[in-house]
């Protein structure tokens, strides 16, 4: 089950601001990475559903973040439907996101506390998502929206959660244009995980990219 509850996920998320998004078959580079996060002051990171038995590889790292890293949230990302919510809830995942928006999901998600985070492109699915207990909604692809379009969200819907993901970039100015605009936080991918960084092992790389990112993010929101 999930080692932290709802509220202390959304809290995590929040604090730090950004949740970084990463795939990789084998465990123990996913591992690695995870720690180099951790270190750079990362507390909640989602591992998506993609390959083969990622189902196993989840299950290992969930192991290996209650020991290594205890404050970190792990959650699962790339969630289309219930069952494979159920399956990554039972496996430890604290905080479920998918690409789009499932109310099965959120069935499964309320039944256990665990944040759902879907998939919206539209101000209506956002309230029907919100309307059925999802605190935090995804806009994806945010490079398809921009900014702009999250400011006029947060104007008649300011109390909206919003993690923009697609489109996010590691540097000061994009930053600041998603926080400024009103997003609760960012979700941060291959940008932020250069293929040629992850192959070279660099994860000193890693760890320096997400602290410099997430003082951006504080940079911003001051």
């Amino acid at each position: 089950m999930a080692r932290f509850d709802k509220v202390a996920v959304i809290s995590k998320i929040g604090q730090t601001g950004m949740v970084p998004v990463f795939y990789h078959k084998d465990a123990q580079v996913a591992k690695h990475v995870i720690k180099a996060c951790y270190e750079g002051g990362v507390r909640a990171f989602e591992f998506t559903n993609r390959g083969e038995f990622a189902h196993e590889v989840f299950g290992e790292l969930a192991k290996y973040v209650a020991q290594e890293c205890p404050d970190l949230a792990l959650g699962v990302g790339s969630i289309v439907d219930a069952p494979t919510a159920a399956l990554y809830i039972q496996l430890g995942a604290c905080f479920v996101v998918g690409p789009l928006f499932n109310p099965e999901i959120a069935v499964v998600c309320n039944r256990r506390l665990v944040p759902y985070c879907p998939g919206c492109g539209t101000v209506s699915e956002i309230g029907k998502a919100q309307e059925l207990g999802c605190d935090l909604t995804k806009l994806f692809p945010g490079d398809v929206y921009g900014p702009a379009f999250v400011k006029g969200i947060m104007a008649p819907c300011p109390w909206s959660k919003i993690m923009v993901t697609g489109g996010v970039s590691p540097t000061q100015e994009n930053l600041s244009a998603w926080v400024k605009s009103g997003v609760f936080c960012v979700g941060m991918g291959s940008k932020l995980f250069p293929k040629d960084r992850v192959e070279a092992c660099d994860w000193t790389y890693v760890t320096e990219k997400c602290r410099e990112s997430l003082s951006y993010i504080r940079q911003a929101k001051a």
